[in-house]
Parts: structure tokens; sequence; C-alpha cells
């Protein structure tokens, strides 16, 4: 299985093959590749290198992290593997939550236990006056 390695902080408008000739002075197995923006097609300022060797990961990681390259210093890390069944996974379980957690209103015919609707508070009370002026025949 390969090991990918995070090369980050690449400068703006930095040549592909100037790095590769880097990333072969260190060990001739590591096949790197930038991440570009959709629109503009340039890097995105990051890429991944790949490799099947653990001893050549170590060493890119040790050799280039710090490494100065056309003014930027590279932040040379292993890459955490994306899952992505996982976060799919996570996203319809937390809309599962959000669901279970939501109330379902159910209209019935039953008698309403909450306070009254706010729109008919005014004309409620105005019944309620008009209820306990009235008298009640003895």
């Amino acid at each position: 299985m390969g090991i990918r390695i995070y090369i980050g902080n690449l400068p703006q408008g930095f040549n592909p093959k100037e790095f590769d000739s880097i990333l072969k002075s260190v060990s001739d197995s590591i096949r790197f590749k930038p991440v570009l923006d959709k629109e503009t097609k340039e890097c995105r300022g990051f890429g991944f290198a790949s490799t099947n060797n653990e001893d050549n990961a170590n060493l890119i990681i040790e050799k280039l992290n710090g490494f100065e390259f056309n003014g930027s210093k590279l932040r040379v890390e292993l890459s955490e593997k994306k899952d992505s069944s996982s976060k799919r996974n996570n996203a319809n379980s937390n809309r599962n939550k959000k669901r279970k957690d939501f109330k379902k209103i159910v209209h019935s015919d039953a008698p309403n236990l909450e306070a009254p609707d706010p729109r008919w508070a005014g004309e409620l009370s105005k019944l309620k006056d008009l209820l306990a002026n009235q008298k009640t025949p003895a």
C-alpha cells in the first residue's frame, strides 16, 4: 500500500518539474502531484507525494520539512487518509439525530392545554371580563 505525504506551503508559480528533481534527489521512487485550482489550473500551494516505502517517506519528511524552496519553507508530513464513506455515514447519522430531536406537531380535535394563541389574547381577555361580570340567576 502506498504512503501519502502532504507537502504544503509551496510558492506560487512554482515549477513542478524543478520540485520533482528535488524529490528525486532524496529518492527515486517518489511521485508528486500538486493540487490545482479548477479555474486557473495553478497550484493551490500544496500537493501530495506518494511512495511505497516507509523509510523513503520518513526520509522525505526529515529532509524536506522546513526546507526553503523558492522563498517558502515547506511543510512536509504524513497525510491523513481521507475516508469518504465514514464522512457520509456521520452526515447521515447527524441528519437522523436532528430528525429524532425534532418534535412533530400533530393536529387533532383534542383540547389544547397550552397557552392560547397570542393573536387572540385581547379578544379572550374581553370575553373573560364579560363572563366574570355576568350575574348568575339564584
